[in-house]
């Protein structure tokens, strides 16, 4: 598991300095169900602004 998920969002609630997300657990999906070919066709929707 990653130590640490780096998040440029700063208008994020769970961004933290030094670009680093706060967020108790992360939850990513895709555009395209089950699979994604790249970054583009996902979507984190743990993004909350603040």
């Amino acid at each position: 598991m990653a130590r640490d998920v780096l998040c440029e969002v700063n208008n994020c609630t769970y961004w933290g300095e030094g670009n680093k997300c706060k967020a108790d657990r992360i939850y990513v999906v895709s555009h395209r169900g089950e699979q994604a070919k790249n970054s583009e066709e996902t979507d984190c929707h743990t993004f909350k602004p603040k």
